[in-house]
């Protein structure tokens, strides 16, 4: 009786003890936010790049969070976004050391709060007509400066803390760096502005520039040019169709002065209408005299396939197509170190080694399970032609370099100075002019004084919005579509021309955005089923139309036959019914051939998900049941 008591008062403290602990921890935890990230990538931990601006706080800086508050005022998945917006701020407050104040603001209507909303330049929105606008957004004052964000776009979640740490950034350093766009394609838009609002043609500007005019000041440079502005501190070059001696002169000498170059080449440009191909594209870009220079080739008649990145489009996989993920992104390197998902539409390949006092880094690359494919038949693949690409696809075992960084003193590609322009040829029915003597030539910047960078990019079509944005919406307002950011491609950009612009601390900010985790195993073991099941397929195919052809020639044959046009004897029908059953016969082991090796692809997909799903719940039940045997076994030796 009495051990009995004593077990039930034991018992009766222990409970009490175990709630009066969780209460206790309930109220700590509620006065001071903790949050653990579990997250392999640690997506919700602030990254090293914000944490780099921030340290750079030498003056207090104010943070006003503008969120309409109110128990029916919001949408649950608004209310949501709001709190992980004001959970990430927080962490701003605390690793800024109380350089950071933060101020929320419930903008009600009529209030003071919206009135402060509306001079800080934070916008309402309503969600219905007729409804009170909701405000989500914040401005961040440094002493006379001041960023806006207006409205926290719900699509834009995956860059939230890019997007307060780069008005933090500005308000630090309100200059903006100036960056030069040159392109033979219309990445700055068409057609007269005012008249793309009222719908009547013209085409906006490409994504990739619009993104970059919200960080710097981007200034147009015709493709005809020599000399670069000097106020240019980075050059986005892109697809330089056509370049000449002269143009690439002036980029030469904008190297060695001290000029950051991004160039993106192509041997096959896709998205470039005025070349007239079947699909609008079909041109070709490289700069020769510079790349020979700096050690490096770019064949613009080779486009690179790779059957282990080849993307699935409809009706098919395109393995000129290339989804670039796993070890085709180089993770050693700040640029690319947490870059995701990345798409090429037929790319060219830089081969060669740096020349003396550069040194080369490989960004992106293709598999060994990859080739070199002439560019019509790679752009012939988006219209069904796919199917030969992987039928004569014969690995080479070398991986492509698709991306690469020169560091290091550039030499100039032009010793003797400036090329000469070349002569205008005289009209016809006119003497040629009399040829004056030439004039000595600039002699122009030998090498570059310090350490530069160029970071080479093979492939235009990747910063296309058809390849790297989705249309999100209207604007009411414009009439225009509103673009989103999809997959890497343009956070890619972007975070090239901040680490050459300057402060280089967004880099790994931006590149937290995408965080999709593609089966990379599967992705492998899909390319070897399908290499396997190839072979059988590409001879059951060869039997097939060698019993076409056979057919054929048999047709032909009694019609040559005078009188015998529509009479056959008993061995031709018997030949030709032969040939009939041998050619149903191969189209039906072919089709099986085929439905096999797509249902072995999925099973292995599904197989592969199972096991993700399943170990740790298998995991935690082993790990459950070992335990109770362990106590009951210890409590059976007691």
């Amino acid at each position: 009786m009495k051990k009995g008591l004593e077990t039930y008062l034991y018992t009766t403290v222990g409970v009490v003890a175990f709630l009066a602990i969780i209460i206790g921890v309930n109220i700590i935890g509620s006065r001071a936010k903790v949050r653990v990230d579990l997250t392999s990538e640690r997506a919700y931990t602030l990254s090293a790049g914000t944490r780099a601006i921030l340290a750079k706080l030498d003056t207090p800086v104010q943070i006003r969070f503008y969120c309409t508050r109110g128990e029916n005022s919001m949408p649950v998945f608004l209310k949501n976004y709001a709190q992980s917006i004001e959970d990430l701020l927080g962490e701003f407050r605390q690793a800024s050391k109380g350089q950071i104040e933060i101020q929320k603001l419930d903008p009600s209507p009529d209030s003071d709060a919206e009135e402060s909303a509306k001079l800080d330049g934070v916008e309402g929105r309503p969600l219905d007509l007729g409804s009170d606008p909701i405000f989500l957004g914040l401005s961040v004052t440094m002493l006379d400066q001041k960023e806006v964000i207006p409205f926290f776009d719900p699509n834009r979640q995956k860059q939230l803390e890019y997007d307060i740490a780069r008005v933090v950034s500005r308000v630090i350093n309100p200059t903006k760096p100036v960056v030069g766009v040159m392109s033979a394609l219309p990445v700055n838009g068409s057609g007269n502005p005012m008249m793309m609002r009222m719908g009547r043609g013209g085409e906006p500007a490409w994504m990739f520039v619009t993104e970059l005019k919200g960080d710097f000041a981007v200034k147009t440079v015709e493709m005809a040019v020599d000399k670069i502005p000097d106020e240019i501190k980075v050059l986005f070059v892109v697809h330089p169709k056509g370049i000449t001696e002269a143009t690439q002169y002036a980029i030469d000498q904008f190297v060695l002065r001290g000029g950051k170059l991004i160039a993106c080449l192509d041997p096959l440009a896709f998205f470039d209408r005025s070349a007239g191909g079947p699909m609008g594209g079909g041109s070709s870009s490289t700069m020769d005299k510079l790349l020979k220079q700096w050690g490096l080739s770019f064949d613009p008649t080779k486009t690179v396939a790779d059957m282990n990145y080849a993307t699935q489009i409809q009706p098919g996989k395109v393995p000129s197509l290339l989804s670039v993920i796993d070890k085709g992104i180089n993770k050693d390197d700040i640029l690319t170190a947490n870059a995701d998902r990345l798409m090429l539409v037929c790319p060219g390949n830089f081969s060669g080694a740096a020349a003396e006092g550069l040194q080369m880094t490989t960004l992106l690359k293709s598999t060994a399970n990859s080739q070199l494919i002439d560019p019509m038949n790679a752009q012939m693949s988006f219209q069904g032609g796919a199917g030969q690409i992987i039928k004569d696809f014969k690995a080479s075992g070398t991986e492509y370099a698709l991306a690469v960084r020169l560091t290091g003193k550039f030499k100039t590609a032009f010793p003797e100075g400036k090329p000469k322009a070349p002569e205008p040829k005289p009209e016809d029915g006119k003497p040629p002019e009399e040829k004056k003597p030439d004039a000595p030539a600039e002699p122009g910047l030998k090498e570059s004084a310090a350490d530069n960078v160029v970071i080479l990019i093979g492939d235009a079509d990747f910063l296309n919005d058809q390849v790297a944005a989705d249309a999100i919406g209207m604007d009411p307002r414009t009439g225009q579509r509103v673009m989103g950011v999809k997959g890497g491609n343009i956070p890619l950009a972007q975070a090239a021309v901040e680490q050459l612009a300057g402060d280089s601390n967004l880099i790994e900010v931006r590149s937290r955005a995408s965080r999709e985790r593609p089966f990379t195993v599967v992705r492998k073991m899909e390319a070897e089923a399908e290499a396997a099941f190839q072979s059988k397929i590409k001879e059951l195919e060869g039997s097939l139309q060698e019993t076409q052809t056979k057919l054929n020639e048999l047709q032909r044959a009694k019609g040559k036959e005078a009188g015998q046009r529509f009479i056959l004897s008993p061995e031709q029908q018997a030949e030709i019914a032969n040939f009939q059953t041998k050619e149903k016969a191969v189209s039906v082991q072919l089709r099986k051939e085929r439905k096999n090796l797509k249902l072995g692809v999925q099973s292995l997909e599904m197989k592969t998900k199972w096991m993700n799903i399943l170990v740790m719940p298998v995991l935690v039940t082993a790990a459950g049941i070992f335990l109770a045997l362990k106590r009951r076994k210890l409590q059976a030796a007691r």
